[in-house]
């Protein structure tokens, strides 16, 4: 009894000829039907040609009688030679030559009358079993009209016939064959580097690594299908990789905070001397929270982004909105920001834009300012000063966000924006999850854009966010 099928598992798919079976079956039927075509016509040209061919004869048997019946008018004539059946009918009815065979005798009347004057006429008279073609040919003299009677036997033409339509047959045969063997030959050929791509891609399958699937040097339809797989395979190898990462890295980020988070529970519930301690533990359990959810949420956001960048999604959004969205963001900043000592300025754009597209929606560009403003606060934990800046520069759209937090540890930069990526003086502080400037940097890349970082150690950091319009020349990949 067969196993049933779990549920989900994609059904199989019936089974069908190979597509080397159904092409060598095709061209098969195409080369039976050519050459039953064409047997039908060379059949007919074949017995048109016989058929010429014996009237030829007749034509030529009964020449030497009816020249001499046109001259001579009724004077002797010589017998036929051996083989020929010739009858020449008087005027009188009398026949003066006579070979034709016994059982056309009896029909000489009909065969003569059967023709008018002037006319050639072929006939098929059959007689005693075998069939005759006869040919009369009428001679008007002066004594009268006379008729010359030609026989053929028609057992010569059909021997002929049969043995040219065996070797039509034969002949036709063996293209029919060689045709099919040919296809079968040219498309088992064609599907090797098919058969070869398969076993490269199970040997892939079994042991992965950084391999990829063979490429032949020929530009056909085969390389064009690797190429097209090779690019599947790298993109779905990335995908993994980025999985794997995300896992590695939310695992090691979480592991802290939910230590901590554990091992102040059991505190507030083995040492707890007061209510005022409990209370404090469970203060120092809900910031952890915070941050366990500030982490999550980020980790969400930048999954998400990368999802948007696999699919290619995105929007679209003019001077104007972009810059309605940065103002919004900026009191957005002051609002959450606003008990701390934090100089927050703000320079719009000088003028409309001329109505330049960019490929970035409202909101992601809202984050942007979101996410570098949240990060520039943190590195200010006793008060700075944090500028936001935006303009138009050759068609491009520049915001620029300055802080004075004291910028970044010298050789950060390179890994600034990569995920969990914080300095020393931050992990250590505990200020931070490491991802808003790879939030950033996933917004920016997504929108065609490029980051770069401005960094003074000892004074601040710089971020310039560069997103050219939509038809502009792309702009360089941002470093990661």
């Amino acid at each position: 009894m067969p196993a049933a099928a779990r549920p989900g598992a994609p059904r199989p798919l019936p089974r069908v000829l190979t597509i080397r079976n159904r092409i060598a079956g095709g061209s098969l039927v195409i080369a039976l039907l050519i050459s039953l075509a064409a047997g039908i016509v060379f059949n007919a040209q074949i017995e048109r040609i016989l058929r010429d061919g014996s009237i030829a004869v007749l034509q030529s048997d009964s020449a030497a009688y009816v020249s001499a019946l046109q001259n001579q008018d009724g004077g002797p004539l010589d017998p036929p030679g051996l083989g020929q059946h010739i009858a020449v009918v008087a005027p009188d009815g009398s026949t003066p030559v006579n070979t034709l065979p016994s059982a056309l005798r009896d029909m000489l009347p009909n065969l003569v009358a059967a023709h008018t004057p002037r006319s050639v006429t072929p006939e098929s008279a059959q007689s005693a079993g075998i069939s005759y073609l006869v040919l009369s040919t009428p001679i008007t003299t002066a004594g009268g009209e006379w008729h010359v009677v030609a026989a053929r036997s028609g057992h010569e033409e059909s021997t002929v016939l049969d043995e040219m339509r065996l070797l039509l047959f034969v002949g036709l045969a063996l293209i029919v064959l060689g045709t099919a063997a040919t296809a079968w030959l040219l498309t088992s050929a064609a599907l090797a580097p098919v058969k070869r791509l398969r076993a490269s891609a199970e040997e892939l399958s079994a042991s992965p690594g950084t391999e990829l699937l063979p490429v032949a040097s020929a530009r056909d339809e085969i390389a064009e299908l690797a190429e097209t797989l090779n690019e599947l395979i790298v993109r779905l190898r990335a995908s993994a990789s980025r999985e794997r990462q995300l896992v590695s890295d939310a695992s090691h980020e979480l592991r802290t905070p939910l230590a901590i988070l554990t091992m102040q529970l059991q505190l507030a519930e083995a040492e707890a001397s007061s209510v005022e301690q409990l209370l404090e533990d469970v203060a120092g359990a809900r910031r952890n929270v915070a941050r366990l959810t500030a982490l999550v949420n980020s980790l969400l956001e930048l999954s998400t982004l990368e999802g948007l960048a696999a699919r290619e999604e995105g929007g679209l959004s003019d001077a104007a909105e972009l810059e309605r969205e940065a103002r919004d963001a900026v009191e957005r900043a002051r609002f959450r920001f606003g008990s701390a000592a934090i100089e927050l300025s703000y320079e719009g754009l000088a003028g409309p834009g001329a109505g330049a597209q960019f490929a970035i929606k409202a909101e992601d560009f809202g984050r942007i300012i979101d996410n570098l403003a949240s990060n520039a606060v943190t590195a200010m934990p006793g008060g700075g000063a944090l500028t936001v800046t935006l303009a138009l520069a050759r068609g491009a759209l520049v915001l620029r966000v300055a802080d004075t937090g004291g910028g970044l540890e010298p050789g950060f930069e390179a890994h600034a924006l990569e995920r969990f990526s914080r300095g020393d003086a931050s992990r250590a502080a505990g200020r931070g999850t490491g991802l808003g400037l790879a939030i950033v940097a996933a917004i920016v890349t997504n929108a065609g854009g490029t980051i770069a970082l401005e960094n003074s150690p000892g004074v601040g950091l710089t971020v310039t966010v560069t997103l050219p319009a939509v038809g502009a020349p792309p702009a360089a990949p941002t470093p990661r």
